[in-house]
């Protein structure tokens, strides 16, 4: 008979497995407790969730929401770092605290029904934010647009120094 307080942990688990859009596994050994609040706060500034859960426990919930592939991949020490508002964000938090703190080894990732390795992680961790792309993709819109209004400001002001120029040199004969 399982106990309440592990069915609840694997139902919580499983939830945010559902709702993740990408899921990040980090093994954290090494790291210093500091070292993990830290990466945490970043995580929770971010939106991203950061759960160190036991593997047994993770297994039972990928069944349960239905990532099969993903269990295969827990094994030792495992952080699930899990987007539920972004693919990319998990990704960026891992491989940025990975390179200050050596401890924290992207072992791989779950996006879209797909296992990622590590290498497959770092690039998509490179992959531009959301804002980032609308910010662009703003610009480019923006763009022409402003070639417009300089080119139709350029028109007129020389017009207007034509004009200028016409009225100065009738104004000496």
């Amino acid at each position: 008979m399982a106990r309440p307080d592990k069915v609840a942990e694997v139902e919580t688990i499983a939830q945010y497995l559902g709702k993740a859009q990408s899921i990040i596994l980090a093994d954290y050994q090494g790291m210093t407790v500091e070292q993990m609040t830290n990466f945490r706060s970043k995580c929770r500034e971010n939106n991203v969730v950061c759960r160190v859960v036991k593997n047994r426990l993770a297994k039972i919930a990928a069944d349960q929401a239905e990532i099969p592939g993903l269990k295969e991949y827990l094994t030792g020490p495992m952080a699930l770092i899990l987007g539920p508002e972004s693919q990319v964000e998990p990704a960026k938090l891992a491989v940025e605290f990975a390179k200050t703190v050596q401890a924290l080894q992207v072992v791989g990732g779950y996006m879209d029904g797909a296992y990622l390795t590590s290498d497959d992680v770092v690039a998509l961790s490179m992959i531009p934010s959301r804002d980032e792309l609308y910010a662009k993709m703003m610009g480019s819109i923006n763009s022409p647009l402003t070639g417009i209004v300089g080119v139709t400001n350029g028109v007129i002001a020389a017009l207007t120094r034509a004009v200028d120029a016409v009225a100065k040199q009738k104004a000496a004969a």
